[in-house]
């Protein structure tokens, strides 16, 4: 069987709305490594999108599954509930940043968690609008859409967006927008066009994902806070892609000296099964009436399981030093090559959530071809990297923290040869 047979089968079958960065069918993986149905070997630094932190078939994550799998797949938690459920919740909820008593409710996906957390912010606080930034990624549902600061592709030709969803610019130094001009921009907004007493949330990522890796700086989230408490707004943190170790905190608030009122999170919690939380304060996660969250497969015993593993694994193998210890190296990397790589305007990211902006030399406007080029290059050499960023222009690089050191090596050895073709056209 070749790539190319089920490519050809994959048009024939599979919507195309359904978008894929390659068309390499994978057969198995294991750590960082994947090996698709022709036999070949790649490196992988795109992680399912920052979902196997703790690397493709981890020996502890798999175990924990294969022992559940033997127990039971599916009672739903809200028909005949499970101990571990309970045991995961208790340790998100300790987890989580946040100095007050805290409530945790799972459900499968990223989407399904942030559209359950603006559920219960309108709830708790009787309020109908959300703010979101410019450039953010909150999911597909038409809420997660809503609330996305991006319109090509999620939005676009969908219709109408859900009403009473407001953004704002978000801080990017290299394109010119300071907190101050976000903060302008939502004090504006409060004064022309919102009242703030109708505000049930404001959401952000810590760091954006889709949006270009731009971390947050404190000094926005410090105002937000504020701005939140002399309001009686909900503030909510998108942790789906930075959460579980990945920042080089188990949650990339914990770098901030600020804690947001609700946490959502998927993505590296369970280690490649769908399961998804939100995690807040006891008296918000309250609001809603028994029935009004939850849902049929949320909460999913193999994914509970899972999860519960990824945190031991966390823990034991101290995959916060980890991450923190490969991004060091991979920003070294990164910097070692701006001598011969003038296209390179920005490198940035906490952790091991790094990313490299590439521009043009001579104008300093993004240059998504370039970038591509980058991406097809590694690609051609068996380097699986994810571009990102409103302009296409930005590459992310988001490795299993489990990475071995001889294939990170071999990585950033691809990774400049990768960009030096690229450099030639």
């Amino acid at each position: 069987m070749l790539n190319a047979e089920v490519a050809k089968r994959k048009d024939e079958a599979i919507s195309r709305g359904v978008g894929m960065m390659t068309q390499i069918y994978a057969e198995r993986a294991l750590n960082s490594e994947v090996w698709d149905i022709e036999g070949n070997r790649y490196i992988d630094f795109a992680a399912g999108i920052a979902v196997v932190n703790t690397g493709h078939c981890h020996p502890k994550v798999m175990a924990a599954v294969t022992e559940q799998l033997g127990r039971f797949t599916h009672t739903c938690h809200q028909v005949m509930p499970y101990e571990p459920y309970v045991r995961l919740a208790e340790r998100l909820n300790a987890a989580v940043p946040g100095d007050f008593p805290k409530k945790t409710v799972f459900v499968t996906t990223g989407a399904e968690a942030v559209e359950n957390a603006i559920k219960v912010a309108r709830i708790a606080t009787g309020r109908p609008a959300i703010v979101a930034f410019g450039g953010a990624f909150h999911g597909r549902t038409f809420m997660g859409m809503s609330l996305t600061g991006k319109v090509e592709p999620y939005k676009k030709g969908f219709g109408a967006m859900m009403p009473d969803v407001y953004h704002v610019p978000f801080p990017q130094d290299i394109h010119g927008i300071s907190t101050a001009d976000a903060m302008s921009a939502l004090n504006k907004l409060f004064k022309s066009d919102l009242d703030p007493g109708r505000v049930a949330a404001i959401i952000f990522e810590p760091v954006q994902g889709e949006g270009g890796f731009y971390p947050a700086p404190p000094e926005l989230l410090r105002e937000l806070r504020a701005l939140c408490d002399t309001h009686g707004i909900v503030m909510v943190a998108d942790e789906v892609q930075t959460g579980f170790a990945r920042t080089g905190n188990m949650f990339a608030m914990d770098g901030y000296d600020v804690a947001a009122d609700i946490t959502t999170m998927a993505k590296g919690l369970a280690g490649g099964l769908p399961l998804a939380a939100v995690t807040g304060r006891a008296d918000l996660m309250d609001a809603a009436q028994p029935g009004g969250l939850g849902g049929t497969y949320a909460g999913n015993p193999l994914g509970v399981a899972a999860a519960n593993a990824v945190l031991d694994v966390i823990a034991e193998e101290r995959l916060c030093d980890r991450a923190n210890e490969l991004g060091s190296r991979l920003r070294q990397k990164l910097e070692s090559m701006r001598t011969t790589t003038p296209e390179i305007m920005d490198i940035r990211g906490p952790g091991f959530m790094v990313a490299v902006e590439f521009g043009n030399p001579a104008t300093k406007a993004p240059d998504a071809d370039f970038t591509n080029r980058v991406r097809l290059e590694a690609l051609k050499r068996n380097l699986i990297l994810l571009t990102c960023g409103v302009y296409g222009n930005v590459v992310r690089f988001l490795a299993p923290i489990t990475i071995p050191d001889d294939h990170f090596a071999e990585a950033m050895d691809i990774l400049e040869e990768a960009v030096a073709a690229a450099r030639k056209g």
